[in-house]
């Protein structure tokens, strides 16, 4: 599948980082830029730049707030012609917090967002942009949004400086024909404005892949997938399943092969990611895995009858 458009963005820190707190020691993250810049992907997302003042340095890793300090520490010294991508959440950045891109490593700004918050996001897009930075909108949780509000939302998106607009199924609970419905709707508004529509998929119905697929197939020239598959709950499109897909010259498996023998294997012992019941349960359900995973760290983590039970009576005590 080789289309020169594509443009392919590991978030294998930020969204990996969402199963323990960003506590990724540096020797990891930097493990993980080497070998997505070996591998030729265009974008690594290596973390958040989450305001201090919302959360606590004691309490989470570097990736959270990726100071310049920390990037450029993971980055010093490799040679790389991938871009450097961090994430930032409505309600959880300080715009004074993002310096110029004239004085930062980051190339790509990424503003996370609800539909209902669409007004702000364009707000954090625009203000990124006149500070350098190239500006995506990551808009969350698609499977609950009411057509009429983002359609509204993608109209109003399309007026801004934006590289890509994504379909983020952030419950692993979409379908082919949703996907290939959202795409064209995404389409609509942003291909004769040059902005390219984006794809992230969840894999709680084993579906992240081949969702990633059909959207590529529909015209999405933007992707986003994790080394290993590694994110929150049930994780996302493996990158490796995406390069060896896509038929480009230009990208490298054997890096992401090294990099997962030498630094997942071992970190999936004590870290639980990926496929497992509980996660299908909430993403055929539509709903966020934050139950899923209170009942994984429980004492009942393997009681799959009785938490699809309590999730459908509306009934989520069960840890």
């Amino acid at each position: 599948m080789y289309r020169p458009e594509i443009k392919v963005l590991d978030c294998t820190i930020r969204d990996g980082g969402l199963i323990n707190e960003h506590l990724f020691e540096d020797k990891f993250v930097r493990a993980v830029y080497q070998a997505v810049s070996a591998s030729g992907a265009d974008y690594v997302e290596l973390g958040y730049r989450a305001s201090k003042k919302y959360f606590s340095a004691d309490k989470f890793g570097k990736a959270k707030f990726c100071t310049e300090e920390f990037l450029r520490k993971i980055t010093e010294g490799i040679n790389s012609n991938t871009k450097i991508s961090t994430m930032v959440d409505i309600g959880r950045v300080e715009p004074e917090d993002i310096p110029l891109k004239k004085d930062s490593v980051v190339d790509m700004v990424r503003v996370a967002c609800y539909v209902k918050d669409i007004d702000k996001a364009i707000a954090l897009v625009n203000h990124c942009a006149d500070k350098g930075y190239e500006t995506t909108v990551n808009i969350m949780a698609i499977s609950t949004a009411f057509e009429p509000d983002l359609e509204e939302g993608l109209s109003q998106l399309a007026n801004c400086p934006l590289k890509a607009v994504y379909i983020v199924d952030s419950y692993g609970a979409l379908f082919s024909e949703q996907i290939h419905y959202l795409v064209a709707l995404y389409a609509k508004y942003f291909k004769p404005k040059g902005i390219e529509v984006g794809i992230h998929c969840h894999n709680n119905q084993q579906l992240g892949f081949a969702n990633t697929i059909e959207a590529i197939r529909k015209g999405a020239n933007f992707l986003d997938a994790t080394i290993y598959g590694i994110g929150r709950a049930a994780g996302n499109c493996p990158l490796e399943l995406l390069l060896a897909f896509l038929k480009n010259p230009k990208f490298k498996l054997d890096p992401i092969l090294e990099v997962i023998e030498k630094e997942f294997l071992p970190l999936q012992s004590k870290m639980e990611w990926g496929y497992i019941i509980p996660h299908m349960i909430t993403g055929i359900l539509n709903q966020h895995p934050r139950a899923a995973i209170a009942l994984r760290n429980g004492h009942n983590k393997d009681k799959f009858a009785d938490f699809y039970r309590s999730l459908v009576n509306n009934d989520v005590e069960l840890t």
